[in-house]
């Protein structure tokens, strides 16, 4: 019996995903929009906000990294946010319209001495009435287990891209750790947000590589965030030649094809996309942004100007009702 194609499956092959990535422009864009539909209303949009609750002095070497020790950015490193600033920010983004509120630390891996802050912070957002994310680098599995109790929904560990590209964009942590990290995520019962970054120099190939790592992990991500690489100066990626436009539509498209039931974030670098190439990528199966005027460390379109692209669009945040 023939395999519904708006179904989840672990087996792509990357040869598949390449004829993907080959289809003409309309047809892979067609096929995208049928399998989003599917499974979402395909004018609703996922609102996150994304907080840096400890800036830079990260010991790893990321080459897109602004909060990277080992290069010169002029960012000025801080300390562990203070639990009420956390809850504060959590209040503004909330009444701002932002669904989720994400917490990020520059550090390569948890210290045991942070975690009764940190599940803190996860309890006074949760208690805000926000699902809750954290990007906090690797983790035990007594840490993840820490952080589920403490009413952490979501957790972000990123693979960035292929595993024959990364050694080109880090090496001061492999592969293996991202995907060990992930599974004691998983292990712990939360829900994973893992996706990557396009526009480091990669290939095509290495942008189906990357695809090809998540549609083939044993539980799909529950959420994809696409990054268009922000060049940071100071930093060795940050002379990247940007991606085309429609490359970027065309990696989300499949994306989307791939694990059809993942949200799939319109992440970092859209405040240089055009209107139209946002659009694309909503027409494409991404449903969901993040909010607010700064991500981590770079900035974002400001809240009026989403809310502007939202109308023109006729989008809405997801799960509200539509205005007529």
């Amino acid at each position: 019996m023939a395999h519904d194609a708006t179904e989840p499956r672990h087996d792509w092959t990357r040869s598949e995903i390449e004829a993907l990535f080959d289809l003409p422009f309309s047809e892979l864009i067609f096929r995208a929009a049928s399998v989003h539909r599917k499974h979402f209303a395909p004018d609703e949009v996922q609102l996150s906000q994304l907080l840096s609750v400890k800036t830079g002095g990260c010991a790893e070497n990321c080459g897109y990294c602004s909060q990277s020790a080992s290069f010169e950015t002029g960012l000025t490193a801080s300390k562990l946010m203070a639990v009420s600033d956390v809850a504060e920010a959590a209040r503004r983004a909330k009444a701002g319209g932002a669904q989720r509120f994400c917490m990020g630390a520059a550090w390569r891996d948890v210290k045991d001495r942070d975690l009764p802050q940190l599940t803190a912070m996860i309890g006074a957002v949760k208690a805000e009435g926000l699902e809750t994310c954290a990007t906090l680098g690797m983790l035990t599995l007594e840490q993840a287990q820490a952080l589920r109790v403490a009413g952490l929904d979501y957790y972000n560990h990123n693979l960035d891209t292929s595993p024959e590209y990364y050694p080109s964009v880090v090496t001061t942590r492999g592969y293996e750790d991202r995907l060990d990290t992930l599974a004691r995520v998983r292990e712990a019962g939360i829900a994973t947000c893992c996706g990557g970054i396009v526009g480091m120099g990669e290939r095509r190939l290495d942008r189906v590589g990357l695809l090809h790592a998540l549609a083939t992990l044993p539980e799909h991500p529950d959420s994809i965030p696409i990054n268009a690489l922000v060049p940071i100066k100071g930093t060795p990626l940050g002379e990247s030649a940007p991606i085309e436009a429609i490359e970027f539509v065309r990696t989300v498209a499949v994306a989307r094809i791939l694990c059809p039931r993942s949200v799939v974030r319109l992440s970092a670098g859209r405040e240089r996309m055009s209107r139209e190439t946002q659009a694309l990528c909503f027409l494409a199966g991404a449903n969901s942004i993040f909010v607010g005027d700064r991500l981590l460390t770079t900035s974002n379109p400001g809240r009026d100007c989403d809310a502007d692209l939202f109308a023109e669009l006729g989008l809405r945040p997801m799960g509200s009702e539509r205005v007529t």
